[in-house]
């Protein structure tokens, strides 16, 4: 087959797909939108828009990319809304037909008078906005600056092994070899990837020993440095540190990642890890048995309490990001099992009659669900209408 017909065919193949996702969009009366935008190697931004609905046929929810599209000067929000815009008036989409959108939370998505956001609801105003629950959680595991000092000197000196010269690469992964590490190899560090810190880090620590020992056969300045950072003691005590928490970090960011997740489960993951951060605090002040990096490094000679300092941010900061999902956590509660209604809910479920918007909200995002959904809509009435 020549290079003409495989691209003729990947080319008929891709606009069936688009054809039959249209077609199932044409379908339904509502669906939500997922935003990104991201500014790739070649410096060119990109919006990209997934889009999820209820699929009548398959009896089941469906996400699929709806497009991606270039930001050719500007990324203003401004911008954004009309490449929103472009996009489901081009694929037949009504403003009125998203009920929802999630972003990132950054100021050209989310801004009060001039965000994309914004600008959508003024299409419809019955438009609800949600902050994406992954970003949210890694906003809460901000470096603090001591933290954040190690974690770039980590950086700088990957970057000089790997990145500064091909040759220095190449003795690096042959030695690597030679000695029979657990790696041939160090990872780059990607901020646009939210698991490469912890990964970077990972596999540093399982080859640490070998790669101190390559640094103390250059002859350069830098490696010096290097070297006398890799020997200091509080500084890599640090590093341990962060090769446990970061694992612990990634652990949760993988259990919010994926298809067909609903809110119960996400919520579910982000409360059983704030149960652990509790935890965490108490196991650094005994035996560190969830942080065996640690436990490896110190080896019991040295207080690590200090630590918990950074575990006590990571509670404050993940209590103030979910604060506002108590309300929603009664009410998964509800849509798990409505035999598990407690007076508090029934509380809750009053204020609800008084306000319809919020009601009908609800029972149009169950709308269509399976039969078990279904029943749970119809108590919901019931227990509305007798209150």
């Amino acid at each position: 087959m020549s290079a003409s017909s495989a691209t003729k065919k990947s080319e008929m193949l891709t606009q069936d797909v688009l054809a039959q996702l249209d077609e199932a969009i044409h379908k339904v009366p509502c669906v939500g939108l997922a935003l990104d935008e991201s500014t790739d190697v070649s410096d060119n931004a990109q919006l990209l828009v997934y889009v999820r609905f209820f699929n009548q046929e398959k009896k089941k929810f469906c996400e699929d990319v709806l497009g991606v599209t270039p930001l050719k000067t500007s990324t203003r929000g401004e911008d954004i809304y009309l490449a929103i815009r472009e996009m489901l008036t081009k694929r037949g989409i009504e403003p009125k037909q998203v009920v929802s959108i999630t972003t990132d939370g950054a100021p050209a998505m989310i801004g009060r008078e001039k965000g994309a956001v914004a600008r959508m609801k003024e299409d419809n105003p019955e438009l609800i906005s949600y902050h994406c629950i992954i970003h949210q959680s890694v906003l809460c595991s901000t470096l603090s600056d001591e933290h954040a000092e190690v974690m770039n000197t980590m950086i700088k000196m990957i970057n000089f092994l790997r990145a500064s010269s091909s040759y220095q690469h190449r003795m690096l992964r042959e030695f690597l070899r030679e000695v029979d590490a657990n790696a041939d190899d160090l990872l780059l560090h990607n901020n646009v990837r939210w698991l490469s810190k912890g990964r970077v880090l990972e596999r540093f620590w399982s080859i640490r020993r070998e790669v101190a020992a390559f640094m103390e056969e250059l002859r350069s300045q830098k490696a010096t440095e290097f070297s006398l950072f890799l020997k200091d003691e509080k500084r890599m005590d640090n590093v341990a540190f962060l090769v446990d928490i970061t694992s612990h970090l990634n652990e949760l960011n993988l259990k919010l990642q994926g298809k067909d997740n609903t809110i119960c489960e996400l919520m579910t993951a982000v409360r059983s890890f704030q149960r652990k951060l509790e935890v965490f605090k108490e196991d650094l002040q005994g035996d560190c048995a969830h942080f065996p990096a640690v436990q490896d490094q110190v080896q019991g000679q040295r207080d690590v309490s200090s630590f918990g300092d950074f575990v006590d941010k990571l509670i404050v900061n993940f209590s103030k990001r979910f604060d506002s999902f108590r309300f929603g956590q009664q009410l998964t509660l509800f849509i798990q099992n409505p035999f598990l209604i407690t007076d508090t809910l029934v509380v809750v479920v009053t204020g609800w009659r008084s306000c319809p918007g919020k009601r009908n909200l609800l029972l149009r995002e169950m709308n269509g669900a399976n039969p078990e959904v279904k029943g749970m809509e119809k108590g919901l009435q019931q227990v509305t209408t007798q209150i």
